[in-house]
């Protein structure tokens, strides 16, 4: 990386020289002028990353120097250095956009900070634009996005097994994004003229989830005035997606297995087998090999739906995508609000960095449209996060390496703090989540965390 371009401007040579001295010894490039008109003769030419200027100078003063930059060039931050400090002076180079004011005599360590500081708002600056450029080439279609190296090789898989036309298993935490993926591999197959169709296995009881299924024949039950078509007929020619299959009955596992292996289907009530052609895809953020072991899930129907697994990694894991996605849900949810918020402040990005996302891409999701929708200018700040973001946190390093949480024990944890921080709301809290009341109740039952709400 090649070092970053300084200019700094002073018309008293010794202040001048032995500020040049000290920069260069901290490696960075550095331009001194003596004179406003030179100083703004090298803005108008060249590019820098950072100004320092004097404040007093004849001819072209700091203040002048300064609003000539941020319109030249509005990456790079301005410094002003000046032996006749006052508050007006401070305030009026704030207003005007300076990064920070220093008065002489200052002290070498300061000046070091000060400017490592506005270097890493400008590398900031430069990362956000390359970050908004590449959303651009995601409008449109199906993404999953990403430059993470992982996950680039994970979408490189779907996309080779993607016309195969075989069934996958899709697993992974809460939030990573399976449905996603899901919509990714019919995007990328050769079913795509067919629907994609979606179906949460937890939020049905059996009677009402076979009845989404596989549909009724007139007459099958009281209130069946006429034939349905289930899920699965309606996916003919094209994918049927089972979300959250780990919450299927033992008996609804024998129903589906069946239409999976003979390819044929039963409604309710009828006696007619039928014919149908589609592709499976399921999804569940449980272990479903541990699902099998204890007899919860069919070893059958697992290997059926597990020809290939698809992992998705954590948004902790992939951290490089933390940016790439804030500025994605940014356009999103600005132009779904028609708000001119178009930019993310240093400080809050750096705390959406630094944040481990239990919730993986929803709850990051969930962050920017909050922001957003409290935005009162074109910029997401600190202010406008919540203050939750800096204590909700599951990180591994706090467990030892023998210790490591299980996903269940991860997924319990959570749901705990959630259901903590909302005071018991239910349905406060599947929101938050990003699931139904049902498929929320189902979690605390199995993790026994039952507050009698």
């Amino acid at each position: 990386m090649p070092p970053a371009r300084l200019l700094i401007v002073d018309d008293e040579a010794a202040a001048l020289k032995n500020l040049t001295h000290l920069l260069r010894k901290e490696g960075y490039e550095v331009t001194a002028r003596q004179s406003g008109p030179a100083g703004l003769k090298e803005v108008e030419g060249r590019e820098f990353d950072l100004i320092l200027t004097d404040l007093r100078m004849k001819g072209v003063d700091g203040l002048a120097l300064l609003r000539r930059a941020r319109v030249l060039q509005p990456e790079c931050e301005v410094i002003v250095i000046t032996g006749h400090a006052t508050l007006d002076s401070a305030v009026e180079a704030m207003k005007e956009g300076a990064f920070h004011y220093i008065a002489k005599p200052y002290r070498l360590d300061e000046v070091r900070q000060v400017v490592r500081g506005a270097l890493d708002v400008v590398l900031l600056k430069r990362e956000n634009r390359t970050l908004k450029r590449r959303i651009e080439g995601y409008e449109g279609g199906v993404n999953l996005i990403s430059q993470d190296l992982a996950m680039q090789r994970l979408l490189d898989t779907a996309r080779q097994v993607g016309p195969t036309d075989c069934n996958v298993l899709i697993t992974g935490e809460s939030g990573t994004g399976k449905e996603l993926m899901a919509r990714y591999l019919h995007a990328h197959s050769g079913r795509t003229g067919g629907r994609f169709v979606a179906v949460n296995c937890g939020a049905l009881q059996e009677e009402l989830l076979a009845n989404e299924l596989f549909g009724h024949e007139k007459g099958a039950f009281t209130g069946a005035d006429r034939r349905k078509q289930g899920l699965i007929e309606l996916a003919e020619g094209g994918t049927l997606f089972l979300d959250e299959i780990a919450e299927m009955t033992p008996a609804m596992q024998v129903k589906l297995l069946r239409v999976i292996q003979e390819r044929e289907l039963l409604r309710v009530g009828g006696t007619e087998p039928l014919a149908v052609d589609l592709r499976f895809l399921a999804a569940t953020n449980r272990d479903l090999q541990e699902g099998v072991a204890s007899g919860r899930f069919r070893a059958d129907l697992y290997f059926r739906l597990n020809v290939v697994n698809l992992v998705l990694p954590p948004l902790r894991a992939r951290r490089d995508d933390i940016p790439l996605l804030a500025f994605y849900f940014l356009k999103k949810f600005a132009l779904a609000m028609g708000k001119p918020v178009a930019d993310i402040a240093p400080e809050a990005l750096r705390l959406l960095n630094r944040y481990d996302y239990p919730g993986n891409v929803r709850e990051l999701a969930n962050l920017i449209e909050r922001g957003v929708a409290l935005s009162r200018s074109g910029l997401l700040e600190a202010a406008h996060l919540p203050e939750s973001l800096k204590s909700l946190s599951v990180r591994i390093a706090a467990f030892p390496e023998s210790e490591l949480p299980t996903l269940e024990r991860n997924e319990a944890a959570y749901i705990a703090q959630v259901l903590e921080y909302t005071g018991g709301n239910r349905n406060q809290t599947a929101e938050i989540l990003g699931i139904d009341r049902v498929s929320l109740w189902r979690r605390i039952k199995r993790y026994g965390l039952d507050t009698g709400g």
